[in-house]
């Protein structure tokens, strides 16, 4: 391959927002071998409404799957929680999303900082292979195995680099990373906002079923998305997620009065 024909690395995104909605900002978080790709249009439809907006490119993402085998979850929510304080100390209320892990991750940032309010597109905490049970010793005798695929997918295809494989190592961490924002929901205080499609090959209900266990009254609202796959933030129910979640960071930002409607 030429040098010329090696794909661009998926970019992080940022807006410094506008207008009286500057003050707001949002950090956005991709999912598991995504990149920030997979949330763009969620990202510029919220900077569009003046929101300032951030949405990091995880360590090991947006690469291949052998630079993803080599990094931890740590990597993962730290460079996201880097990102958010950068945010939160230029805005006045800041707020946390994410899609699939990034979802996890957005929890377990909730449950670290004062955030004003959590929105998280089919948030991962939990699987359906039970092989994960065993994966801190499968992952010495497999090194990887082919990614989920869903059968007629219709969200739009990103090109997030080659993640063609998934390393076991690398699932062993995405374990340890849902162990940690499933221990912290409890500590979450601030309201937390949920789409989950009905039909979803990669996270099972189990997710959900947990975050309506340990958030209890914290669990703001739960939106059902009928027509949308996994990656719903690229799919037919985009526009609902991100006029529901815009409409949810705006009746949460601490001074409503002084911010413009979206």
């Amino acid at each position: 391959m030429s040098e010329s024909s090696i794909p661009s690395r998926p970019a992080a995104f940022s807006y410094p927002g506008h207008g009286a909605n500057a003050r707001i900002g949002v950090a956005i978080c991709h999912g598991f071998t995504g990149s920030p790709l997979s949330v763009l249009p969620w990202a510029e439809h919220l900077a569009s409404q003046g929101y300032a907006v951030t949405v990091p490119l995880l360590p090991g993402h947006g690469t291949d799957w052998r630079e993803l085998a080599r990094t931890r979850w740590s990597d993962w929510y730290g460079s996201f929680e880097t990102a958010y304080l950068e945010l939160s100390e230029r805005t006045e209320t800041c707020f946390v999303a994410g899609l699939s892990m990034g979802g996890a991750i957005a929890l377990l940032t909730a449950s670290r900082h004062q955030v004003a309010g959590v929105s998280v597109v089919n948030p991962g905490l939990s699987f359906y292979d039970r092989r994960v049970r065993v994966i801190g010793v499968l992952k010495y005798f497999q090194k990887t195995t082919l990614p989920i695929q869903e059968e007629q997918p219709t969200a739009v295809v990103t090109e997030d680099g080659d993640y063609s494989r998934t390393p076991l190592a690398a699932v062993h961490e995405l374990k340890k990373l849902f162990g940690a924002a499933t221990r912290g929901l409890p500590l979450v205080t601030a309201p937390v906002q949920v789409f989950k499609s009905r039909t979803d090959a990669v996270v099972p209900p189990t997710s959900l079923a947990v975050l309506r266990k340990r958030l209890g009254k914290h669990l703001a609202e739960v939106v059902s998305l009928a027509s949308s796959g996994h990656v719903a933030t690229l799919d037919v129910d985009a526009p609902e997620i991100f006029a529901r979640s815009g409409a949810f960071f705006y009746a949460n930002a601490r001074q409503n009065t002084s911010v413009e409607t979206p």
